[in-house]
């Protein structure tokens, strides 16, 4: 309620000022705030991965030291246990090598491996062995000579050699800090102290026998701690970086390293063990590793342990990396595994005090009797193996003594002096600062973590300075990026063009002003690419913009108003080589162009817009940024942007964000595609530039498409993209690469684009009938197949949403994937077909990987014979036929379809397949239904068919719960299921029947049917025919002479057709052969700011040229080559379509390129309006006011609106001022601040003040662009963009190789179907009993009731649904990878989530803020001009 109230109090705020107050209020214009179910997750989550981490350390702390007690030549276990339980000690050491071993060994030989260094190999391997060594002594030899306190307690001093290396370099970013490795160094070599007095007093008091050896087991035990400690040597060089050239070789042959390393550690380890209890003790009987039955209880207990220590420390790993890559690095990481000691001291003594009253003896007076009486409990069955051998173990310590049991003080001190030490070695843990998402490597020195000391590895092996953070203490470079927002459009709806700009404002707001630093470390600049954005007026033959871009105007003025309740301040018009732009400050400070595509002057089409964008993002502004002296000075642009206002000086918004540029790398240049209907939320953008900042190899980064719309095909579309998100594109992501990048949204890295074979390939003006499909249909997936080529990776991120409007019509969804099929087969099979050079280049790719597309596009080939075997069985549970008489059925509907698209037109094709869909959806219902009721019959559903479709649900089911967001589209499943039909058969057949058109299909319709010329002024039409030419003569009641005009393919005397907007329209025709009087003018031949004035008839293109009506197909490839006729009648029927419009006219005014100019400024200068200005001065003076006394702002802004009324009394509320007038009005507003300013004693608001009436009164400005910048745009267009006019002996020809290329792949398709189909047919025909395999028939319960009852399955079906299942298995598993880590992603996202606070104000007293570095680095100087 309060919202209304909210909304009404704005509303009536307005109303006193104009009679229309009311505007739109676009969805998602309101400020995003933190949802608390978010912060409640974030804090659960953080909760439990702290528990999860302090509980597998605990478990496999404790299991270890189980192992090493039950192990020990003390135990009272029998010899046969005691080396089953060290071999079991060993396995534990040698699980996390050989996790590494296989890790290590994928990527070697999968990934690109770079040749290694041996010195550095031999030199890494030495320390690896030494490491091994010494922790295969301390564990296997040392730990089971002591009792269970000591072996906990003497882990602690593997950090010795950290902290010694600590102090030689002096890491600590302040002096004091030295005394935590100094009083780590202290406190370790203190409790070796208490340990060698502890043990001295055993010796000396007799407790439990203990005999002098165990000295040397203490120096022994101390040897191998050091040994253990160089394990970590890294982190300290790689934090005051020594050996740095020898790290960065490291990092490119890392796996080799691992690979050989863990080898040799599984050496090491085997070879101590053999060598200490074969040849040294003499402790292993050979034959007692052969376990008889009566040995159960000990290969359980051993198995149970064993298992327990190697997947809780590797589980420990995995969470204690979560836990920092989520932010809760002190609450969920650092705390936990200090705690681990303690905790397991505390659980250990909790176990022993309440068990040890169940034990025989606890009645006992003190603790020696307490503990002579376990002896006799080893020959008993009633006491726990563990509980009893822990017991004895401690009854090893001090406590056990007769004589002085004070000496179990320095137990607990030794123990309380070690868990110091490596508390305060790793004190950096606490204060370490990380990115939101972050690498392992980036996080962790080393992949393997050492499982005897879980809790210890952990914390040692954290990074001391993650590289690229951001902290005060380090100078580490801060990566801060561009992104550059280009969204192309093409004939979009108000609706879909409100969705866009409202999403670039939403993130215009999240980013905020671009003169303070954001903590994402981003700017931003938007960019609109509008195709056949110019038409003719029909009134006064000017060239002006068409009606989409006066709707864009208008949604865009109207989004502005929503987001500031006022109207845009900076508006520049702008005239370019290719049309026009308009440029726009948005409400913080960023930059928003709209780029006008004149189609005469340039390229239309998506791909070529995309070109425009990338040669004028990256190749101009990189070149300007980089090459600042090179530009003239007169020209320029910074120098052009230093403007003076009272004395001071300042960059202008866009010019000070170009500046920026200079300062950001290639590799931190991103672009963000967009189409003109695509609508995202900040946090989106946000998630993908995580992901090109993680990985340096990712080119491009997609996130979650979602179509929205109405009707039964959205709904079919909205499982089908759910379920390729869901499953098919997490599985290319995590085995390998994704394969597609939607051009709707999508991230590049800029030095992606700029590398070799992909930009300058991407501009390749397709000659063949081959690369019209495979370019053209799909220019996003082409895109992304030759940054794979060149070995980059494209990622997925599913937490990134963006929305987008899908084909609402059966027609137009058909129109859609007609370019998309045949496209994304090209693409596949042109990477498949350089596989092997694309797995040596790209490390993302591997040759398993290969073979799983493969199988992919074998599926997909098969998927029409696939549907309608489906059918046939449809038929069979239905109609009750025979199985050879079902396929038959089965395949009549889909051959008839395929001669119908052979032989009629598209139109009439798409009808047909969507009556037959209806039909095959009323089939599938049945068969839905039919299949569940022969489960019923049968008794079970443990049938191969039952078994698929229930296992099928069940993974849909359970991947929807794991989508909680998105669980919603389950429910278009049915929706999906019943249209498999049409999608996977009959839109297969329409697609490769239909691959020569190439095209658009989708956006034909549009409102340039009203703005289309009519023929009412004609007199006279006549067509004749003269000798070899064909002519159509026009008298006009304007025309003064008769002109002849050539016209060709008009072979009778009829009409050229009127152009159908509904339709494809056909291209005008090549002006190359016409007399060169008759020709249109070049593109860049009219001098500028003149009008040439032609006397002689000029050509002139009707409306099907030049009117907005164009199909989008006309601006690549012409008409000619979508029509699919393959008689001749057809093809001269084709050409009088094709035919131009021609009229003849006296006298033609070349209209200007500046004519377009002022009607929109006119739209622009709404602004000036006295109800516009009052509400736009309000506003302005709020912001600008935005950190002072909210009652003094409201006085100014009451006194200056006073003003305004009362200068403005006589004119209306939508009458626009004069220029004399708002230079009286800006005098009389700045007067009455002055003097308000003044008796307040706040002068110095006053610039900002007279900041904000200056924009409030600015006209929107008409601008030209700099002559080299020009230039740049002239030269581009003659060299990629220049308007395609081909010639008619190409069209023919590429008409003939795009139909031979549909003949080649609907024959393959064909054969390979059909050989499936007639397999299952005589399969069929020879009979179940002869070829089939049996499956004994499982009831529901497991129990097979009749041993006689079989399953009769065919082997070629059973074979394709047991394939189809493990592909469904495989991409399921990578579901459940790709979720986690989305789930890690979203928690870090959330925890850094920016909260949408009043930014604060630069001191009123500092005046103007300009960044001088970039001010002297382009050249600036005050000179006498500029003041």
């Amino acid at each position: 309620m309060e919202e209304l109230k909210y909304r009404g109090r704005k509303r009536e705020g307005r109303h006193r000022d104009t009679w229309d107050p009311f505007q739109l209020n676009p969805i998602g214009a309101e400020k995003e705030q933190k949802r608390r179910c978010f912060l409640l997750a974030q804090h659960l989550v953080a909760a439990i991965v702290g528990l999860a981490v302090l509980t597998s350390a605990v478990v496999a702390k404790g299991s270890l030291l189980v192992l090493s007690t039950m192990s020990s030549p003390h135990s009272m276990r029998s010899p046969k246990e005691k080396q089953f339980y060290m071999l079991m000690l060993v396995f534990c050491l040698v699980f996390p090598n050989f996790l590494v071993f296989l890790k290590s060994l994928w990527k070697c030989a999968f990934k690109k491996l770079v040749k290694p260094n041996m010195r550095t190999v031999s030199f890494i391997c030495a320390i690896e062995c030494l490491v091994s060594l010494g922790t295969s002594i301390l564990v296997l030899v040392v730990m089971p000579q002591f009792d269970v306190l000591t072996n906990l307690f003497i882990s602690g001093g593997v950090c010795i050699v950290s902290a010694i290396l600590q102090i030689v370099y002096r890491l600590q970013g302040e002096k004091w800090k030295i005394l935590f490795p100094i009083c780590s160094l202290a406190l370790t070599v203190a409790g070796y102290c208490l340990l060698g007095i502890d043990y001295y007093v055993r010796v000396d008091s007799h407790v439990d026998r203990q005999s002098n050896d165990c000295f040397g087991f203490i120096g022994l035990g101390i040897l191998s701690s050091l040994f253990v400690s160089v394990c970590w040597w890294e982190n300290p060089l790689q934090a005051t970086n020594k050996m740095t050239d020898t790290l960065t070789e490291l990092d490119g042959f890392r796996d080799f390293v691992f690979v050989i390393s863990s080898i040799l550690r599984i050496i090491v380890i085997g070879g101590v063990y053999l060598i200490y209890h074969v040849l040294i003790v003499d402790s292993i009987t050979w034959e007692d590793f052969n376990l008889k039955d009566e040995d159960q209880e000990l290969l359980q207990i051993g198995l149970v342990v064993f298992f327990l220590q190697a997947f809780c420390s590797a589980a420990c790993h995995w969470f204690g990396v979560v836990a920092c890559k989520i932010h809760a690095v002190r609450m969920s990481f650092a705390l936990p595994v200090c705690s681990t000691g303690p905790a397991v001291l505390l659980l250990g003594m909790v176990l022993f005090l309440t068990e040890m009253q169940k034990l025989e003896g606890a009645a006992s007076e003190n603790i020696p009797a307490f503990c002579e009486s376990l002896v006799f409990l080893s020959h008993k069955n009633t006491t726990p193996v563990v509980l009893l051998e822990l017991t004895r173990s401690i009854c090893r310590t001090s406590l056990n003594s007769y004589y002085l049991q004070w000496p179990f003080a320095m137990l607990a001190l030794e123990g309380v002096c070690m868990w110091s030490g490596f508390v305060t070695c790793t004190y950096y843990v606490w204060k370490i600062k990380v990115q939101r998402i972050e690498r392992t490597s980036q996080l962790m020195v080393r992949r393997l973590y050492e499982s005897a000391f879980i809790d210890l590895s952990l914390l040692l092996n954290t990074k001391m300075k993650v590289p690229r953070a951001k902290n005060q203490e380090s100078n580490d470079e801060v990566q801060n990026c561009v992104i550059y927002l280009c969204a192309t459009m093409w004939h979009e709806t108000y609706d879909e063009m409100l969705k866009i700009l409202t999403s670039m404002l939403r993130l215009d707001r999240y980013r905020g002003d671009p003169k303070e630093q954001h903590k994402d470390l981003f700017d931003f600049e938007c960019h609109i690419y509008v195709d056949d954005a110019f038409t003719i007026d029909k009134e006064t033959g000017n060239r002006v913009v068409n009606s989409y871009v006066e709707d864009l105007i208008d949604v865009l003025i109207e989004v502005y108003r929503v987001f500031t309740n006022k109207e845009p301040d900076e508006v520049s018009i702008i005239e370019a080589p290719y049309g026009g732009r308009l440029m726009f400050v948005l409400p913080e400070g960023n930059m928003l162009y709209v780029h006008l595509k004149d189609k005469k002057l340039i390229r239309n089409k998506k791909r070529w817009s995309q070109i425009m964008y990338m040669y004028y993002l990256l190749g101009w502004k990189g070149y300007v940024t980089k090459n600042p002296i090179k530009i003239e000075r007169k020209n320029n642009y910074n120098r052009g942007s230093v403007v003076t206002l009272d004395g001071e000086i300042y960059l202008m918004p866009h010019q000070e964000s170009d500046a920026k540029r200079r300062k950001i790398s290639d590799e931190n240049t991103y672009i963000l595609a967009l189409d003109g209907d695509t609508d995202f939320h900040p946090k989106a953008v946000i998630l993908l530039v995580d992901r090109l900042r993680m990985y340096e190899n990712v080119g491009a980064a997609c996130g979650r498409i979602h179509p929205t719309g109405m009707g039964p095909m959205v709904w079919y579309q909205k499982f089908e993209y759910a379920v390729g998100h869901w499953l098919q594109k997490t599985a290319e992501h995590v085995f390998g690469s994704v394969l597609c990048s939607p051009g709707c949204f999508s991230l590049f890295r800029g030095s992606a684009l700029m590398d070799d074979n992909v930009l300058k390939r991407y501009t390749t003006t397709s000659s063949k009938g081959s690369e019209y499909v495979q370019y053209d249909q799909g220019e996003d997936r082409w895109l992304c197949t030759l940054l794979l080529q060149q070995g980059w990776r494209v990622e997925y991120n599913a937490a990134s949403d963006a929305y987008t409007n899908s084909p609402q019509e059966f027609k137009e969804f058909y129109n859609q994937r007609r370019r998309w099929g045949p496209s994304t087969l090209a693409n596949t099979l042109d990477l498949l077909s350089s596989g092997g050079e694309t797995v040596k280049r790209n490390s993302s790719i591997s040759r398993p990987y290969i073979f799983y597309q493969m199988f992919t596009v074998g599926a997909s080939i098969l998927g029409p014979a696939s549907v309608t075997l489906m059918v046939a069985g449809a038929f069979q549970f239905i109609f009750k036929l025979a199985g050879t008489i079902s396929i038959i059925v089965a395949s009549i509907p889909p051959v008839v379809y395929m001669l119908i698209c052979f032989l009629t037109k598209a139109n009439t094709q798409i009808t047909i397949a969507g009556i037959m869909s209806v039909l095959y959806a009323f089939l599938m219902t049945a068969s839905f239904f039919s299949i569940i009721g022969d489960m019923v019959m049968q008794g079970t559903f443990l049938t191969p068919t039952g078994l698929f479709l229930v296992s099928m649900a069940i993974m849909y089911l359970v991947t929807a719960i794991l989508h909680p967001e998105e669980f919603g589209m389950i429910i278009y499943g049915l929706m999906y299921f019943i249209c498999i039909p049409s999608g996977y058969l009959l839109l297969a057949i329409y697609s490769l029947v239909n691959m020569n058109d190439v095209s658009w299909g989708t956006r034909e319709t549009n409102k340039g049917a009203e703005e289309a010329k009519t023929n009412e002024a004609v007199v006279c039409h006549k067509d004749c025919k003269l000798c070899c030419w064909d002519m159509k003569i026009q008298i006009t009641q304007e025309a003064e002479m008769l002109l002849p005009i050539p016209v060709k393919g008009l072979s009778k005397q009829q009409d050229p057709a009127p152009p159908n907007t509904n339709q494809e329209q056909p291209q005008a025709p090549e002006t190359e052969k016409q007399p060169p009087e008759m020709q249109p003018p070049a593109k860049n031949e009219t001098s500028k700011d003149t009008t040439v004035v032609v006397k002689k008839a000029t050509a002139q293109y009707d409306s099907s040229s030049s009117s907005s009506s164009d199909s989008d197909e006309k601006r690549s490839l012409p008409a000619i080559l979508t029509k699919k006729d393959d008689d001749d009648d057809d093809d001269d029927d084709s050409d009088e379509e094709d035919s131009g419009h021609y009229e003849a006219q006296l006298e033609v005014v070349e209209p200007p390129a500046s004519e377009w100019v002022e009607p929109v400024k006119k739209v622009f200068l709404k602004k000036l309006t006295y109800a516009n200005m009052k509400r736009n001065l309000q506003e302005q003076i709020r912001y600008s006011l935005r950190d002072i006394d909210q009652d003094i702002c409201e006085d100014l802004i009451l006194m200056l609106t006073d003003t305004l009324n009362t200068q403005l009394s006589a004119v209306g509320p939508e009458d626009i001022l004069e220029t004399s007038e708002l230079e009286e009005l800006q005098h009389d507003l700045n007067r009455q601040a002055r003097h308000f300013l003044r008796s307040s004693q706040m002068m110095t608001l006053e610039t900002r003040v007279k900041r904000a009436i200056e924009k409030t009164l600015t006209a929107p400005q008409i601008q030209k662009l700099d002559e080299d910048e020009n230039d740049f745009w002239e030269k581009l267009i003659d060299r990629y963009l220049t308007p395609i006019n081909d010639s008619k002996e190409h069209k023919e020809r590429v008409i003939k190789e795009l139909k031979s290329l549909r003949n080649k792949a609907v024959f393959l398709y064909f054969i390979i179907n059909v050989l499936w189909v007639v397999a299952t047919f005589f399969l069929q025909a020879i009979g179940s009993d002869t070829l089939s395999i049996k499956i004994p028939k499982q009831y529901a319960d497991g129990i097979q009731r009749n041993e006689t009852e079989y399953l009769k399955v065919e082997p070629l079906s059973l074979m394709f649904l047991l394939s189809f299942a493990v592909l469904l298995l495989v991409q399921f598993l990578a579901m459940l990878y790709h979720r986690v880590y989305t789930l890690i992603h979203v928690v870090s996202y959330r925890s850094t989530e920016k909260d949408y606070k009043q930014t604060e104000v630069q001191d009123p007293d500092e005046g103007p803020r300009i960044d001088m570095d970039v001010f002297y680095a382009n050249d600036l100087a005050i000179t006498g001009e500029d003041m």
